[in-house]
């Protein structure tokens, strides 16, 4: 049995409905992750963050007589995730501190690692769950290291009155993981890493969609520290006027929304 520990403070409930609003294009850099593992048949395998059991599907149309266990925090998507498959391997626990009992085929990650604190000394470490001939996957959104577009809106309302006195500066930092720390890291005790980036375009209906996205994710972290809903509904007022500023609608309408993303598979 693999340890649980305690999850300590959480961030406010994840709302699986709004997550899923944009579950095609959550799932598709999860695929491209998955067609480019060269493991034939691992027989065990963990996916770390799985929030509703979206990638987790994923990782069972590729293979699907392995052993996939699915670990999220959030009591609130476990619960559509067994909804969903309810003969599923979903277990509660804080992939910053989980610690399996045995080694597994491969230990997969989709855009999870970015919610905890030095995201690549946590690959290091889970590259140590990894089984020989195994591998670690895993991939995050690029943020503020290279995403000139919600996230730098983000930044600047966060530097404005009042809102840069509501929150602590270790809530601004990245949670990117840059390419040399991630390889001087795993290459050492690795027979190979890949890593590449791929920068998706999503064509929404209009700016209030990326809104609504990022309220799904990385909006989040902010909101919950905004008790008062007269604040909350003013920050995010502020945020809505410099998205619609920054993604102007095409001819149809429409915006499009840039989304780099980051790849690493590593090979034991």
């Amino acid at each position: 049995m693999d340890r649980v520990v305690s999850h300590g403070p959480e961030m406010s409930p994840w709302e699986p409905d709004r997550y899923l609003a944009f579950e095609k294009e959550r799932t598709l850099p999860a695929r491209d992750l998955v067609r480019r593992i060269e493991l034939e048949w691992p027989s065990r395998i963990v996916d770390l963050g799985c929030g509703t059991g979206t990638s987790t599907a994923v990782l069972r149309e590729r293979w699907p007589r392995a052993s996939i266990v699915g670990i999220d925090r959030s009591e609130e998507m476990l619960r559509r995730a067994r909804a969903s498959v309810p003969t599923g391997d979903w277990v509660s626990a804080d992939r910053a501190t989980w610690t399996p009992s045995e080694p597994y085929d491969l230990v997969f990650s989709n855009a999870a690692l970015q919610w905890i604190r030095a995201p690549a000394a946590a690959a290091a470490r889970l590259f140590g769950f990894v089984a020989e001939g195994g591998a670690l996957a895993f991939q995050i959104p690029i943020r503020y290291a290279r995403a000139p577009g919600w996230a730098e809106v983000l930044a600047q309302v966060v530097r404005r009155e009042p809102w840069i006195h509501r929150f602590p500066t270790d809530a601004r930092e990245d949670g990117c993981i840059g390419m040399g720390a991630i390889y001087d890291l795993l290459a050492p005790r690795a027979a190979r890493v890949d890593l590449w980036d791929t920068e998706y375009v999503h064509v929404l209906p209009g700016p209030q969609a990326i809104v609504e996205w990022t309220r799904g994710t990385g909006l989040r972290p902010w909101l919950e520290k905004l008790d008062d809903p007269a604040e909350r509904e003013q920050f995010l007022t502020e945020y809505t006027a410099g998205i619609a500023s920054r993604y102007p609608k095409r001819g149809d309408g429409k915006v499009l929304f840039p989304f780099p993303r980051r790849f690493v598979i590593a090979y034991r």
